[in-house]
């Protein structure tokens, strides 16, 4: 009897891993901007690299499936905000809401301040529902300029939690590498296992416009047409859809380009909470419970089986701007590739986003995740 319950308890736990390492993995990611008055040249750096984040992610696989990823963002070192808290906000939580991360982002705004290294993370790590599986990737970036160890929150302890947690923290020192050293960034990085990154903030970010820019913005248009605002959030939503597109395009059409593309993986960009095709592929919805007024015009006045239909249509219609969209990335990511190897050998082309982009890479692999 005893060997009986043994091995159903081992075949039970072996079903538990396979489920567990079958499920779909995230990819957290904090990020922890110093706002001081020095700093402008970060946030934009910022605005222009987090459509390129969001897609370096998007090329992740474990087991051929896409992780989802969850974005936070805090800022620290600003005199408007309370004394009390150490200068530090939660901007946003952990969220897979690409539009609001993008909103908050394009809202922050630098003021002179204390800037305390320690504390923030300490914050971070506190107060966001981080992942508890090792399977996971879960990274926290902090950039600033001043001194590591200043504040009540002792960085080490905090490093400690982080490791403890399978968080890697990762520095960026906005400025000379070894001033940042000098100023503990790189015993911040290293004691969680993290990396080390020094960059020029007020450095513009190399833009590398390409032939099929035009193209996927022109069937970004035809994508968002697939978007169905419904409920109390809808018109909302879709406003904000359209105004992280202009926020996109006032940086430059390249990064309108590679939040479009972002856009159209339809694993990472996600809108359950308020468009109709992407909440129906949650098997709890039910369309005839949403109210006939809380509907998009399209939708009005049908059947419940004439709904489903269209949304059935409009998810292929979706597919179809998606995959092409798919194709065009394919031929621009290659151009890109072939420009900034030209770059490479004349230049330095590290900015806030390399350096995000190039730690996610090295961590995911060793944590078993693929690159396409």
């Amino acid at each position: 009897m005893r060997k009986l319950i043994l091995t159903a308890l081992l075949i039970t736990t072996t079903v538990m891993v396979s489920r567990a390492q079958q499920s779909n993995r995230k990819v957290q990611l904090a990020i922890l901007f110093d706002t001081s008055n020095s700093m402008d040249g970060l946030i934009d750096q910022a605005k222009s690299r987090i459509w390129s984040i969001v897609n370096e992610v998007s090329t992740l696989t474990y087991n051929g499936r896409t992780p989802s990823i969850e974005i936070a963002i805090y800022q620290y070192g600003n005199d408007g905000l309370e004394m009390s808290q150490n200068y530090i906000q939660q901007v946003v939580p952990l969220t897979s809401d690409l539009d609001d991360i993008s909103q908050k982002l394009f809202g922050l705004r630098t003021n002179g301040g204390s800037e305390f290294c320690g504390a923030v993370i300490g914050k971070s790590l506190s107060d966001l529902k981080w992942s508890n599986s090792p399977l996971d990737l879960k990274m926290i970036y902090i950039a600033g300029n001043e001194s590591f160890s200043q504040g009540p929150v002792d960085y080490k302890k905090e490093c400690k939690k982080a490791a403890a947690k399978g968080i890697f923290i990762n520095t960026i020192f906005c400025g000379n590498y070894d001033t940042g050293v000098q100023l503990f960034w790189k015993d911040g990085a290293t004691c969680s296992e993290g990396d080390y990154f020094n960059i020029d903030s007020d450095r513009q970010v190399v833009q590398i416009d390409t032939p099929y820019d035009k193209d996927i913005m022109q069937y970004n248009d035809s994508l968002n047409g697939t978007y169905y605002g419904y409920g109390s959030l809808g018109m909302e939503k879709k406003a904000m859809q359209s105004a992280q597109d202009g926020n996109a395009m006032s940086e430059s059409i390249n990064v309108a380009a590679e939040r479009t593309v972002a856009k159209s993986r339809s694993g990472v960009y996600k809108n359950s909470s308020w468009d109709l095709l992407d909440a129906s592929d949650d098997e709890n919805f039910k369309i005839s419970e949403v109210k006939e007024e809380e509907l998009p015009e399209e939708f009005k006045g049908k059947t419940t089986a004439e709904k489903k239909v269209l949304i059935e249509q409009k998810k292929v219609e979706r597919q179809i701007y998606q995959k092409r969209i798919a194709e065009l990335a394919k031929d621009r990511q290659a151009f890109i590739d072939v420009e900034m190897k030209k770059l490479a050998g004349v230049d330095k082309v590290d900015d806030f986003g390399t350096s995000v982009n190039k730690s996610i890479q090295t961590r995911a692999k060793e944590i078993g995740f693929e690159t396409e």
